[in-house]
């Protein structure tokens, strides 16, 4: 028996709309939905890899006990009753002696994270965190800075635009398939694209304009091209007198700012950097300065995306096609959204959070995501309070939390993990329990609010039964709710349930998602009038050059440039990244994808090496404050010299994933974890390394099959 399912890919977080088919029970094809315009059939090579996911052998099958210490690899199979009377039995305990703000929860965010979050309140914690703050923290307080809409509210346009500024928005290897895609047609229509970054990636390939800048002084360029559009006139004057406040204070901090003071700095040469202010002005409004997807490099992180952001504001790119866009949810179109869990009258929680977002450390930050390299510090020291439990759903915090050492001796501080995933991650492996979750073919999952130009709904539905003894993380919850005597807040008992109870009142059912996938509340794009209808959430109802919001928690909206510091001899500026291969820390393990790109290298000046007598595909020795780790040299004309680069998510340490075990070097075992506190993120590239030949070691073998299953139930 054939059939198509419409759904939602989950090899990353961009879940991009696919065509499933599925024959006998087993999926045969998977594509992009041909009914979605800017997907058209297209996916990704990890969307391509999701059916080897799905029948891989060494996923998660069955919930596991641990049966030794931490990190020891020995479990135990458990039937779904046992572990999660297990999981409740200590929570239990954990609650009544600390309080339930000793809980905790760590996730990438998803469409149940509603679920996990209401989870958290009916039993009194503040304490969850996303990915999301990890990745663009600082990028979200900035865009709030600036409009009062988070980042997560705004949107571009990138069909349309004439020329498109990307600041290590390496686009074409991070694939998101419908911008990509969205991105040739522009281009294909003559949009011009500059590339800024110290390495030449795929993306600085395709790139009309690139620029090797030295790492770490992308701030001191956008200040001189500031200066220039400012100085020349080039700015849309009649959007600026009408929507934006602050011009003349930000005239007075960039005067000094010169392209010949910014050449010194970044290595730009002064009259191109004139030359491309004067080029995109004359593209105005149809530009695109990226304020990028992971804003996490350095400490005065929020000052970079503010000052991306003002570029665009400069040039008039707000509200106009080609630019950048507020997005519209189903009021804009006279619908009704989705209902979430969150919206239900819940227990108020008393407790202030653990990381001090919301407090006089991380006054900005946003609480919907949290701080989590603040909660490791909180773990550590006991301080505001302790905490003692932890929920990982599909967030590896030894893998994505910087200086994973540190991350490690909290963890040791814990009564409580459990592990909420479908792989076998570094932070499952050290789990007391671990909760086998399905894969995306295999669950009906909540519903996808995409609010955009034109707002949709899409739906995931479960397109085969599980393979194995798994079940979707928010039936997870609901049982463990069931457990902890809160099952009121969770109107359901299957997915099915779930998804019935948020479209009520939305005018949509189940059944209108089958042919497409999804449903949508309008067909035409809706902008807002330019002249008079833009809705800016700031308390002025202007763009704020001048921030309110950061002034009025006592930091400055223009604060002195501090250089930065340019390493010698044995010293590099880290800097990390992803490949096209790869999500984050999560395809590491698939059969696909480990074959693509098996481990990482470290990208180093051809130069540089040749001094430190290191060559092209020798292992060397890298070192921080924090961490040290060893791989392979990449030696290249390709990397600013003073810059190592390694892609992220590699150096495994869970042996029973056996095909990325050992592989290359974990980025945050080295990295140190410095924190934009006005903004949130960590400093991912702000730690410096040494980079030595490393002495001759015997290979580290994965275990073999036959070990393996020994160690995985003991």
């Amino acid at each position: 028996m054939k059939k198509t399912v419409y759904s939602l890919c989950f090899m990353c977080s961009v879940r991009c709309p696919i065509q499933v088919q599925v024959e006998n029970g087993q999926v045969q094809w998977v594509q992009g939905n041909p009914h979605v315009a800017g997907i058209d059939g297209s996916l990704c090579p990890k969307g391509a890899a999701g059916m080897a996911l799905l029948y891989d052998e060494q996923r998660l099958q069955t919930p596991l006990i641990r049966d030794g210490e931490r990190g020891s690899g020995k479990w135990r199979s458990a039937a779904w009753d046992e572990a999660l009377d297990y999981v409740a039995e200590r929570l239990k305990t954990i609650t009544a002696t600390h309080g339930g703000r000793s809980l905790a929860l760590f996730e990438r965010t998803n469409l149940s994270t509603h679920v996990s979050k209401t989870f958290l309140k009916a039993l009194g914690s503040p304490n969850h965190f996303t990915h999301d703050a990890l990745c663009k923290g600082s990028v979200n307080t900035a865009c709030r800075s600036l409009f009062g809409y988070t980042d997560a509210e705004m949107g571009i346009q990138y069909d349309k635009t004439r020329h498109i500024v990307l600041y290590g928005r390496n686009i074409f290897e991070a694939v998101a398939v419908k911008e990509v895609n969205n991105l040739m047609t522009a281009l294909g229509n003559g949009a011009k694209m500059t590339y800024i970054d110290p390495r030449v990636t795929v993306t600085a390939t395709k790139a009309g304009r690139y620029w090797m800048i030295r790492p770490g002084t992308d701030l001191a360029l956008n200040y001189a091209l500031m200066h220039v559009i400012l100085k020349e006139r080039l700015y849309d004057a009649a959007f600026v007198q009408r929507w934006v406040s602050g011009l003349k204070d930000l005239q007075d901090f960039v005067r000094p700012c010169t392209p010949e003071w910014a050449e010194a700095e970044t290595g730009i040469a002064a009259d191109q950097i004139v030359a491309l202010a004067r080029e995109v002005s004359r593209d105005k409004p149809s530009v695109i300065f990226h304020f990028g997807y992971r804003g996490a490099h350095h400490a005065d992180e929020i000052y970079l995306r503010r000052s991306i952001l003002i570029l665009n504001v400069l040039m008039g790119s707000i509200e106009a096609p080609g630019g950048l866009f507020f997005k519209k949810g189903p009021g804009a179109a006279g619908g009704k959204g989705a209902r979430k869990l969150t919206e239900q009258k819940l227990p108020k929680v008393e407790a202030a959070r653990a990381d001090g977002v919301g407090g006089k450390d991380f006054p900005l930050p946003d609480a919907a995501h949290g701080v989590p390299q603040a909660l490791i510090d909180a773990i550590l020291t006991e301080q505001p309070y302790a905490v003692k439990a932890l929920i990982i759903n599909r967030f590896d915090a030894l893998k994505s939390i910087p200086d994973t050492n540190r991350t490690k001796e909290a963890f040791k501080k814990l009564d409580l993990i459990v592990s909420i995933d479908v792989n076998f991650s570094d932070s499952a492996w050290y789990a007391d329990v671990v909760l086998p979750e399905s894969t995306y073919f295999e669950r009906t999952d909540c519903i996808q609010q995409a609010n955009g130009l034109k707002p949709q709904m899409f739906l995931r539905p479960a397109a085969i039964p599980p393979v194995h003894n798994t079940r979707e993380s928010a039936i997870i919850l609901r049982q463990l709710a069931e457990r902890l005597g809160i099952e009121q807040y969770f109107p359901y008992t299957s997915m099915e349930d779930l998804v019935a109870w948020q479209l009520e009142g939305t005018g949509f059912t189940l059944a209108d998602f089958q042919a497409r996938g999804f449903v949508a509340y309008c067909k035409d794009q809706i902008f807002w009038d330019r002249n008079d209808g833009l809705k800016i959430k700031t308390p002025s109802g202007k763009i704020e050059l001048r921030s309110s919001l950061l002034e009025e928690a006592g930091y400055p909206s223009f604060p002195p440039y501090v250089p930065v510091e340019r390493p010698q001899g044995d010293r590099f500026r880290l800097v990390v990244g992803r490949v096209a291969a790869h999500t984050h820390v999560s395809t590491q393990n698939n059969p696909y994808l480990s074959e693509l790109f098996p481990e990482n290298k470290l990208w180093i000046n051809d130069q540089r090496a040749k001094a430190l007598g290191i060559k092209d595909g020798q292992n060397v020795r890298v070192a921080s404050g924090v961490g040290e780790g060893t791989l392979k040299a990449f030696v290249t004309e390709l990397i600013h010299p003073d810059t190592v680069f390694m892609v992220h998510g590699f150096g495994h340490e869970a042996k029973i994933a056996m095909r990325c075990y050992a592989k290359g070097a974990s980025d945050s075992v080295l990295q140190a974890s410095i924190t934009d506190k006005v903004g949130g993120s960590p400093a991912l590239h702000d730690t410096f390394v040494t980079v030595q030949p490393a002495k001759a070691t015997a290979p580290v073998e994965a275990p073999s099959r036959g070990r393996k299953r020994k160690e995985r139930v003991n």
